[in-house]
């Protein structure tokens, strides 16, 4: 093969998997990593309205301010005398009954930015409002668990892409959207090609990195494919695209895969317009996914050694638009599940309607106590070398 060709050839395959700097082996990983728990981030991208989906029915400012967007208290489901699920989330009850399910009120961060692209780098990231790094959270994880990358603890994105909370400054995690579609494609005779026939070019300056990167990407591929399909899931899930992704982690985690972190977005939360159908759609889908996920972990025995977060960049506008919609608020809530969460339920008090900040809600916890709480308890890693600051703990796990 000549240079023109690889390099032709080798556009396209990163264009296709992002790899250039996502993509890194796994076969070096020691097998002390087996029987590790498992980390699973859910980002709902958007901006999820969290008073539509955690409803204040006993609140009259709420309804005051939402006429015709508020939930009305005969269809909200009730889980405290004050707030109660959104109706499309009916999957959940159960799950929130049997003690799997914690929610966390008006978490957010100082100076609220409400720009979509600037607010997901900043829970991304776990920056302050006016400080931009170019690593994240996870990635930073990563570097400072093996920060040689002689043992690297990877990430799996559900995604054909990486999101910036995955990329770390010496270690990131691997965009998968579809194993078997990627160990077929790195069986092609161009990468096989490249494994066998040219490692002469590995020191070159110019090429070197991607020669030895399409090689990591080869025996990547090989690993996760032929590990994961050596357990078939048989748990039952709803027929989406989320609940497909959620599937796949179920076969990574019980197969053995050697990943600590998987990370899957879910979008339609940006709803300035006819929210009441549109967040609801959105909030069913996540619901039935994530109630099958868990139901499945709890019959393969996992469930006590996996935590799942989900976060929005950040909340909207108290008071509904004049398209029966809401704008870019600020605080909202965190969702939290698992088998081993120390408390279970509503975890703390909710936003407070009365007391706005030029009609947002007031954040009462700052997101990155909710980090450092899962480094520290959960993935048994320093917050402070993490996340550069040092950030008060909470107690749900």
């Amino acid at each position: 093969m000549n240079r023109r060709a690889f390099i032709r050839n080798s556009a396209l395959i990163s264009s296709a998997f992002m790899v250039p700097g996502f993509l890194k082996p796994f076969e070096v990983m020691g097998s002390e990593l087996d029987g590790e728990k498992s980390l699973v981030i859910i980002q709902f991208s958007g901006g999820n309205d969290g008073l539509n989906m955690l409803v204040p029915y006993c609140d009259d400012i709420y309804y005051k301010l939402r006429p015709s967007l508020g939930i009305a208290e005969s269809k909200v489901i009730k889980l405290t005398d004050y707030q109660g699920l959104n109706p499309n989330m009916q999957a959940l009850k159960p799950i929130y009954d049997q003690g799997y399910m914690s929610i966390l009120n008006a978490v957010g961060y100082p100076n609220p930015d409400r720009s979509h692209f600037r607010s997901m780098d900043i829970w991304q990231t776990a920056s302050n409002a006016n400080e931009f790094l170019s690593t994240g959270w996870l990635g930073r994880y990563l570097d400072a668990t093996c920060p040689k990358g002689d043992k690297p603890y990877l990430a799996i994105e559900l995604d054909d892409a990486l999101s910036l909370a995955m990329k770390g400054r010496h270690i990131t995690g691997m965009a998968v959207k579809n194993a078997g579609q990627l160990y077929q494609t790195t069986r092609e005779p161009f990468f096989k090609d490249i494994v066998d026939n040219h490692p002469q070019h590995l020191n070159e300056d110019n090429l070197g990195y991607l020669y030895k990167t399409l090689i990591e990407t080869y025996s990547s591929a090989d690993y996760i494919y032929t590990t994961s399909k050596t357990y078939k899931v048989t748990g039952t899930y709803p027929n989406s695209g989320f609940a497909s992704q959620l599937k796949s982690v179920s076969q990574f985690i019980n197969s053995g895969l050697k990943s600590r972190v998987y990370y899957i977005s879910l979008s339609g939360f940006d709803t300035h317009v006819g929210q009441l159908n549109g967040q609801g759609k959105v909030l069913e889908t996540f619901s039935e996914g994530i109630a099958a996920f868990i139901t499945d972990l709890k019959q393969s025995g996992k469930l006590d050694t996996t935590l799942v977060m989900a976060f929005s960049e950040f909340g909207r506008r108290v008071e509904q638009n004049a398209s029966n919609g809401t704008d870019h608020g600020t605080a909202n809530n965190v969702l939290l599940f698992g088998g081993a969460l120390k408390k279970k339920g509503i975890l703390n008090e909710p936003a407070d309607l009365q007391h706005l900040d030029r009609g947002d809600l007031i954040y009462k916890t700052d997101f990155r106590s909710v980090y450092a709480t899962i480094l520290q308890n959960w993935l048994k890693t320093s917050s402070t070398s993490v996340l550069d600051q040092s950030f008060q703990p909470l107690d749900f796990i």
